[in-house]
């Protein structure tokens, strides 16, 4: 076989390779990939904003960010994602409000030609196609855990739950309980109170005070109960002698741990989150293997640890790409 005729048939073989490659590159190039949180105003869904507005740059795609309006709210949250769907975007990747409210949506969406992919908190059913978060269940135990051994073991405890059909919120509560079930000297006397944002938090936790004055320690697992909670404690001038642990950051948040009025912070990555949603989208829509099941990392922050870099770094995560 003469050099041509090689050099022919290797180009043969070669092309439909390159082809397929430049295929898979193309294949979601100037698609719009909606991203929808749970809410836009908390440093937290800004952070996963951040992330997946990174991702959607190195890869070559458009993100449409929409959270519902109210924050937080079941069926905005649907409607908001059923919208979506009919305007073409060519995946979703979602933060559920309600594991249960959203698992036929998100698997009409599928039949529509729209995959989903979420992130942050748990959906029932298996119609999305990957789902990133933390172990939530293992960040509440990590909160528990700290919170028995800085209460040495003995006093009571209240707990201020985030919002009912909320998983991620849910597991932590759950993984915090067990934990705190290990230290028989400790009593959780409230454990079945709400409040499903910072107001309602902050009024909750007057009243949970107010019930319980000798209260020793108190657990939150999300920012804004967190939050909520801290305002309440500063207000009855117990701020610092109650042992606090939460959930996420904020710039108030950051400043209760370094004045020791808030005793522990575990911390997820919500960047991580964020960039890990939008790439596994991406290669749900370039037909390319995807991990179903991804967690992104825990630290629990404390006012002795606060200035380290690592911890640092998720304690005020960067956010600059959102002004650029």
């Amino acid at each position: 076989m003469g050099l041509l005729t090689r050099r022919s048939s290797f180009c043969t073989l070669l092309l439909p390779l390159v082809f397929w490659s430049c295929g898979a590159e193309l294949k979601s190039a100037g698609m719009t990939i909606a991203v929808v949180p749970k809410g836009t105003q908390h440093v937290f869904w800004k952070a996963v904003h951040a992330g997946a507005e990174q991702a959607a740059k190195d890869l070559g795609v458009e993100i449409r960010w929409k959270g519902p309006d109210p924050e937080g709210s079941r069926q905005a949250q649907v409607h908001l994602l059923q919208n979506l769907v009919l305007s073409g975007v060519a995946g979703v990747v979602l933060a559920p409000v309600d594991e249960q409210a959203l698992q036929r949506p998100v698997a009409e969406a599928l039949q529509n030609g729209v995959p989903v992919v979420v992130i942050d908190s748990a959906l029932a059913g298996a119609a999305h196609k990957a789902f990133v978060s933390t172990d939530n269940r293992a960040g509440g135990a990590l909160a528990g855990k700290h919170l028995g051994e800085l209460l040495a073991g003995t006093g009571k405890v209240v707990m201020l739950r985030f919002q009912q059909g909320s998983a991620s919120t849910t597991a932590r509560e759950q993984g915090c309980l067990e934990a705190l079930a290990a230290f028989p000297g400790i009593a959780v006397v409230s454990s079945e109170s709400y409040a499903s944002d910072e107001q309602k938090a902050q009024q909750t936790a007057a009243s949970l005070l107010l019930a319980h004055p000798d209260v020793a320690g108190v657990f939150c697992p999300n920012e804004s109960t967190t939050h909520g909670f801290l305002v309440a404690l500063q207000q009855n001038g117990k701020a610092g002698a109650v042992k606090f642990v939460g959930f996420d950051s904020s710039e108030p948040l950051q400043r209760g741990l370094e004045q020791g009025q808030i005793h522990g912070l575990v911390l997820q990555d919500p960047v991580a989150m964020g960039r890990q949603g939008v790439q596994a989208m991406v290669a749900v829509l370039r037909g390319t293997a995807v991990v179903r099941e991804q967690t992104t990392e825990l630290a629990l922050a404390t006012p002795e640890n606060c200035s380290e870099p690592r911890i640092r770094s998720l304690l005020a995560p960067d956010l600059s790409i959102l002004s650029r």
